[in-house]
């Protein structure tokens, strides 16, 4: 396993809708151990195939920070076929080191998906995992966190990055 490079907003790959993956294979195993190896070693709770520049649609998760085994997925293919309910909490995002906001999401979603040997199955979650799961289901429809902010927190969020570009803290 390798720790994989997480790209920054606003890398265009963050901001395009990625590619169905139609290939189950090795080098996708590979892939996605590599992506849960470059969570961990980033301390995230999901990172997405387009945040380490893959324009593909496929996310990792462990919201239980490495903890609890059954609680580790890889979605591949996502689908959001159910949502409900309301929550708003703090997210941030590994492609927007230093950035947090409260953001509004559904508290629970189904979500159906791929697993890394191409079978079809479900997940439904509640709370962080269902934030989770709806920011990286986003990653891989193109939208970023930016996006589900009010439009001050957003322009504060834009200057905030625009200051670590000068100051090079922002790669």
């Amino acid at each position: 396993m390798s720790l994989l490079k997480i790209v920054h907003y606003p890398e265009p790959v963050l901001l395009t809708v990625a590619k169905p993956v139609e290939v189950f294979d090795e080098s996708l195993e590979k892939l996605v151990a590599d992506m849960f190896e470059t969570m961990y070693d980033a301390q995230g709770v999901g990172l997405a195939a387009p945040q380490i520049a893959e324009s593909k649609r496929l996310f990792v998760m462990d919201c239980s920070g490495g903890e609890d085994v059954s609680r580790r997925f890889a979605l591949i293919n996502p689908e959001i076929i159910a949502k409900e309910g309301e929550q708003t909490g703090d997210e941030g995002c590994l492609s927007f080191p230093g950035i947090s906001t409260k953001v509004r999401r559904d508290l629970r979603t189904i979500v159906r998906f791929q697993n890394v040997k191409g079978k079809f199955q479900e997940l439904d979650v509640t709370d962080l995992e269902a934030r989770c799961v709806l920011h990286e289901t986003d990653h891989c429809d193109g939208i970023v966190f930016l996006d589900r902010m009010t439009a001050l927190k957003r322009e504060f969020a834009k200057r905030k990055i625009k200051k670590l570009q000068r100051t090079g803290k922002w790669e």
